[in-house]
């Protein structure tokens, strides 16, 4: 059984979450490739070559696949997938944009968020929010996956499979690239970041937001988050959402600030390590998969926080 892993990439960097659904790969087979699909993406293949467990490299290259338009990317991958029983694409954004574009393609059921890889066949994946888990056995003679990243060990270094070009699919005949607005930081990127700090609702303003949130995270080398609601009210960006419909996060550290923890946001970060909650409603349900709670006012807290961690040199 041949497994095709799409790699997450840039043009320019491998991203993390290509280690770890390689990791979820080889637990379906051990014959597993991987595609990288971009326009002067030769560094990133470079760079996939050297996951342990891989056995070759295919680099796809036109620059539809370079601005990564979905219909461009699902062309390349069903071109493909003659020589696969499954592919697996890791569950971001982008990778939710296309993957079911490849299932539609070939017929076959995707499955979705898949959290484990119980046999070749059968997988686990959460339903209700995240509130439930089910398990799924797919009788398709292709398997189309999208990995929830956070929950798999990102396969290590030592490899050395051969790169090889393949070829990119026909250009999207009713969608062109027109443009495009890259959002630079110099904190880490939130779906990568060891360490998150989320602000809720309770912040009020986009001002309190900035004021509070903020300065905290760069303190601890942090990546911001935010709930649906403080997205929704205009206090962040909708980039910073956390949650079902934002982004999934597994940090080593959580520290949610005014957030109830409605389940759409837990199931957003309640893998994480570890939780801390401060929030001034004892009832909240936030407190129910906190490490640590601190009923408290954040205008309070959070100000003893930092003077704690300036104290102790940070």
């Amino acid at each position: 059984m041949a497994v095709l892993v799409v790699a997450d990439n840039d043009n320019a960097h491998l991203r993390d979450s290509t280690n770890k659904t390689v990791t979820a790969a080889l637990a379906v087979s051990s014959d597993v490739d991987v595609l990288v699909m971009g326009q002067g993406a030769k560094a990133v293949a470079d760079a996939a070559a050297k996951i342990e467990g891989v056995r070759k490299v295919l680099l796809a290259e036109s620059a539809d696949l370079g601005h990564a338009v979905a219909e461009a990317q699902a062309a390349t991958v069903v071109g493909l997938m003659g020589g696969y029983d499954a592919v697996l694409v890791p569950a971001t954004a982008g990778g939710k944009n296309f993957a079911p574009r490849v299932a539609a393609k070939l017929d076959v059921a995707i499955i979705s968020d898949v959290l484990a890889i119980v046999s070749a066949d059968t997988f686990t994946r959460p339903i209700y929010a995240g509130n439930a888990l089910e398990t799924v056995q797919s009788s398709d003679a292709k398997k189309v996956l999208t990995v929830r990243a956070t929950a798999f060990k990102a396969a290590g270094e030592g490899g050395s499979a051969s790169v090889e070009s393949a070829s990119a699919g026909a250009d999207a005949a009713k969608t062109k690239f027109v443009s495009e607005e890259m959002v630079k930081s110099d904190r880490p990127e939130l779906t990568a970041a060891k360490i998150v700090v989320s602000g809720g609702r309770a912040m009020g303003s986009a001002e309190e937001f900035h004021k509070v949130i903020e300065p905290l995270a760069d303190k601890l080398g942090a990546a911001v988050g935010a709930s649906r609601a403080a997205v929704d009210a205009g206090y962040a960006p909708n980039d910073y959402q956390v949650g079902q419909t934002g982004k999934v996060v597994a940090p080593e550290l959580y520290i949610a600030i005014g957030i109830s923890g409605a389940i759409q946001h837990l199931a957003g970060m309640k893998d994480s390590k570890v939780i801390v909650a401060i929030n001034k409603d004892a009832d909240a349900p936030i407190f129910q998969v906190a490490d640590y709670g601190l009923v408290a006012d954040y205008k309070n807290a959070v100000p003893e926080l930092m003077d704690a961690l300036t104290a102790i040199g940070k």
